[in-house]
């Protein structure tokens, strides 16, 4: 090989002819060969690259394209059901006579148990938790011992899970108490040896004296009781630790119950017994009950000693009218929206359409919310009229198919039975029609069939729920019967129940 011969490369390049291009695209390999100069020159002219492709793809990051609008909220968490706000439009007189009710608390006396109704969203538990806050800020205000303890019995739904709710808190708060005292006697003790105050200024005789509670205090955290799990326990266990934990120190103590007409439907009526009934053993500290119901009868379904304990006090709240509604939306609006945000009508539509169902101000705050939410996502800087009639439909599709996806698995197939006469375009659907479409489903993934009357009365339940329409049409001497139509979009349920894996095995017969 002469000395202007150069080796050549699989594809007929010098090496240095590759090394160039290499160099160009970034994607070159130093080698044994090349010297450190010029391996630190590609390394750095690698680096160099890399940090521009990761600038230009950072030009164009996904949320940076949806962050480009400007928002239309300023907070949203305002139009939320958690928000409590500092003012309740059109309850003034349900908070004036739960704070009359609960003042004897500040007295130390025991307050009356309150039971409140109402339907949902007409601000029952919104009033309940401003008027809590406000007795126990008034209480640290006065340095009266008043605590209020909300228990959503919805999510806490049985007797036991309550008790051990409360029993923790309390334990939690009794160690946290006795954590405060030993962290002033420490410092106490710490000031009085450096000097910094004197022991006759203090409580105690000597410096051993304040070493002395100091160690009765520790004695006494180390002796506390552990929580209590949420399972495993006896419930009368249960219900010993959360007396002696509430009865610790003296103190006014208000238990709110919020949906508790869920524990009683779940669990009896034990806990509010035991509950109601604490007083006349308790030593320090003095109990009271607030229970808050979208039921307005389910006191009927109480035991008469139960009840009359209970009920020493009843508030009704009266569903909101649209005007009602329409103030409501306009206090939370000026918070959680940014200026001029809302468009001519918004408001008002949105406090019709929620006064059509009961006055429901949650309904009316989630659509406006929902509203504000699908004009933000498509970059409108006002919220319009179309994006509440949009939000109404989104949230009418969501509440259908939560429905439908609770339901049981015998009445989901009951109206999978509905659905297939529907697309056979059946003309007038009838029980007897529903109940043999219903039993060829069974059989098809293998169900136990119920009989005919229950999948009637199963057919009713769908009814209340206003998933289908069922009305009773007299044959003559062939007796009644019921005429069925689905009340909901028939797509939009066929998918929701075709998610359920049990009954994948009849997508295809559903035209999935």
């Amino acid at each position: 090989m002469t000395e202007n011969d150069k080796p050549m490369t699989t594809d007929g390049r010098s090496p240095e002819d590759g090394t160039e291009r290499d160099l160009a695209r970034g994607t070159f390999t130093a080698t044994s060969d090349v010297s450190d100069a010029s391996q630190d020159a590609v390394e750095d002219a690698f680096a160099t690259e890399l940090l521009e492709e990761s600038a230009d793809e950072g030009e164009s990051g996904l949320f940076d394209d949806i962050l480009q609008g400007d928002p239309i909220f300023d907070s949203k968490e305002v139009m939320r059901p958690s928000y409590t706000p500092k003012k309740l439009p059109h309850r003034e007189e349900q908070i004036n006579k739960m704070a009359s009710i609960l003042a004897s608390a500040l007295r130390g006396d025991t307050p009356s148990n309150i039971l409140i109704y109402g339907k949902t969203g007409t601000g029952k538990t919104a009033c309940a938790k401003y008027v809590s806050q406000e007795l126990q800020l008034t209480s640290e205000k006065y340095d009266v011992p008043c605590l209020v303890q909300y228990i959503n019995c919805e999510v806490t739904d049985t007797q036991y899970r309550v008790l051990a709710q409360l029993a923790n808190t309390f334990i939690e708060r009794n160690k946290q108490r006795l954590r405060d005292q030993l962290d002033r006697l420490r410092t106490l003790r710490s000031d009085v040896r450096d000097g910094v105050t004197t022991v006759e200024a203090t409580e105690y005789r000597s410096v051993n004296g304040i070493s002395e509670q100091i160690d009765v205090l520790e004695s006494e955290l180390d002796d506390r009781k552990d929580e209590v799990p949420m399972t495993g326990w006896p419930t009368d266990r249960v219900y010993n630790y959360f007396f002696d934990a509430v009865d610790y120190q003296e103190r006014v103590v208000v238990i709110m119950l919020d949906e508790v007409d869920k524990l009683v439907e779940k669990s009896g009526d034990d806990t509010l017994y035991n509950l109601s009934r604490m007083n006349s053993s308790l030593e320090n500290s003095r109990v009271s009950i607030m229970g808050i119901s979208n039921d307005l009868k389910f006191t009927d379904f109480l035991d008469p000693r139960v009840k009359s304990s209970l009920g020493e006090e009843e508030i009704v709240f009266p569903p909101y009218d649209a005007n009602h509604l329409q103030d409501i939306l306009e206090q939370r609006a000026s918070i959680a929206f940014k200026h001029d945000a809302l468009g001519e009508g918004v408001i008002p539509l949105c406090s019709a359409f929620a006064a059509q169902e009961h006055g429901d101000a949650r309904r009316a705050l989630d659509l406006l919310r929902t509203a504000g939410e699908l004009a933000e996502r498509s970059k409108y800087d006002r919220v319009k009229q179309q994006h509440v009639r949009k939000a109404q439909q989104k949230i009418e599709l969501d509440r259908v198919a939560e429905a439908v996806r609770t339901l049981p698995p015998q009445s989901k197939l009951i109206l999978m039975a509905i659905i297939r006469l529907e697309e056979q375009g059946s003309a007038s659907i009838n029980t007897g029609e529903v109940y043999n479409t219903y039993k060829t489903l069974c059989s098809q993934i293998d169900f136990d069939v119920l009989t005919q009357r229950r999948v009637t009365d199963l057919i009713s339940e769908l009814d209340m729920l206003g998933i289908v329409n069922a009305i009773v049409v007299s044959k003559g001497r062939y007796g009644r019967t019921k005429e069925i139509s689905l009340s909901v979009p028939e797509e939009e349920t066929k998918t929701v129940l075709l998610s359920d894996s049990r009954f994948e095995g009849i997508g295809e017969d559903l035209g999935a």
